[in-house]
């Protein structure tokens, strides 16, 4: 099947990827004088910093994504492709996807990155991880689907099992997995399930370092801690889960937590792709590149986002895996893909730090910007307000809002659906 892209005199830019970085380049350069092929597997952007409240019923998944085609839509210089990318060919200059060959005259990978499991394949079959929609969407339903097979248990030890939840990683995800969890135990999943015993419910959060919230400053840390401890929380430092067969964790210090449910969210790995050169793919799967965002051995080829590592001295192991660094470079990035077709010098990246912030639950956040750290209700404002204006599309920065304050207002988040697809229809369905 041909992927079926006009050839024109135009320079042609394939972006591969969607995300913060791809999505911020495309729409730069869909201004300009040239040709913008856009290739993703799916055919929506995801607003990845709210993948948690999918996951325990708070929004609605079309309320955090957003449909390329409506981005571009009258932008006739814009060719969308729904493929997975097989390979690269540098040399032929084209991107071998499900749909066919991609010409290109300048490629951009912006493929982002996955879930990292260390290659413990065991977790791997058994967790569940939380790197997209669907994902969010399978949580979702393995931990209702849980509570509705612990009403059927007899024995106190079975019981616990189902109803107990182990997070690993500590995070921004998983801080937030776990205040949100915390408070669904305390307010909502009684009302709900009135023949359970909460109090026997735990929500453990796991971490191999010595402290939450790493990458946030040590007072940010330290406050995030108090909040996890005070929704009741079981925060585990120092810890890190060996094995999970689906019924038990075990940790390095020989603990067992037993668990029906795993979240795993201790790492990331890059989506990096078969063709460039593995000289340049770290382990962790980033892929190495100079101040321009250029691979480093190629002239045409470009890695922006989570995928690129970018070294300096300030970030000897790249930037962090942040929307905002993905943001920046996408915006220097398409600025000076303007210049090379100009013929004018290009502008190296600079990483501007703004800061960075974490909620734990209802009026309880954490947040650090470069002058000013500050905890508490006024935290939780901010940052509910920088992930509002940053979601895509009036209506759902307006559905978003309005479930945030449903849910303030009642404690009661309204989306608590199994939704299963019909090959996995069940005897109760029949």
């Amino acid at each position: 099947m041909p992927a079926n892209i006009p050839n024109l005199e135009q320079k042609r830019v394939v972006i591969i990827g969607a995300g913060f970085a791809g999505l911020s380049i495309a729409r730069d350069l869909v201004k300009q004088n040239m040709q913008i092929v856009l290739v993703d597997k799916n055919n929506y952007h995801q607003f990845q910093p709210l993948f948690y409240q999918v996951a325990t019923a708070g929004l609605e998944p079309s309320s955090i994504a957003f449909p390329l085609r409506k981005i571009f839509q009258n932008k006739k210089n814009i060719h969308i492709r729904i493929a997975n990318v097989e390979n690269i060919s540098t040399t032929e200059q084209r991107v071998y996807t499900s749909l066919g060959p991609i010409r290109y005259d300048y490629l951009i990978i912006a493929t982002g990155c996955d879930t990292n499991f260390f290659g413990n394949q065991q977790i791997k079959e058994n967790s569940i991880p939380m790197k997209s929609i669907s994902e969010a969407l399978q949580l979702r339903n393995a931990i209702l689907e849980n509570f509705e097979k612990t009403l059927t248990i007899a024995t106190e030890e079975e019981r616990a099992a189902y109803m107990n939840i182990i997070i690993v990683g500590a995070g921004p995800t998983g801080v937030e997995l776990a205040g949100t969890l915390a408070e669904m135990k305390k307010h909502i999943l009684p009302k709900d399930y009135a023949e359970l015993d909460f109090t026997k419910m735990n929500i453990q959060l796991v971490s191999s370092g010595d402290r939450v919230l790493e990458t946030m400053s040590s007072v940010a840390s330290a406050k995030a801690l108090e909040f996890l401890e005070k929704l009741g929380v079981n925060v585990l430092l120092d810890a890190r889960v060996v094995s999970y067969d689906g019924h038990n964790a075990i940790l390095d210090d020989g603990r067992i937590l037993p668990s029906k449910t795993v979240i795993w969210a201790a790492g990331i790995k890059g989506n990096s792709l078969q063709g460039i050169d593995t000289q340049q793919i770290l382990p962790n799967g980033r892929i190495k590149v100079d101040n321009y965002n250029k691979i480093l051995g190629y002239e045409n080829v470009f890695a922006v986002g989570d995928i690129a590592c970018m070294s300096s001295t300030k970030y000897p192991s790249g930037h962090p895996q942040v929307a905002q660094v993905a943001l920046q470079q996408g915006d220097v990035l398409a600025k000076n893909m303007v210049a090379l077709l100009e013929n004018k010098p290009m502008k190296e990246f600079q990483y501007k730090d703004l800061g960075s912030m974490a909620t734990v639950g209802k009026n309880l956040a954490v947040v650090d910007l470069p002058q000013w750290k500050f905890q508490g209700f006024f935290a939780w404002l901010v940052w509910m307000f920088i992930h509002l204006i940053a979601i895509l599309g009036a209506k759902n920065k307006i559905l978003v809002f309005i479930n945030w304050l449903w849910n303030y207002i009642t404690y009661d988040q309204s989306l608590r659906l199994i939704i299963r697809s019909t090959s996995n229809k069940n005897t109760a369905d029949e």
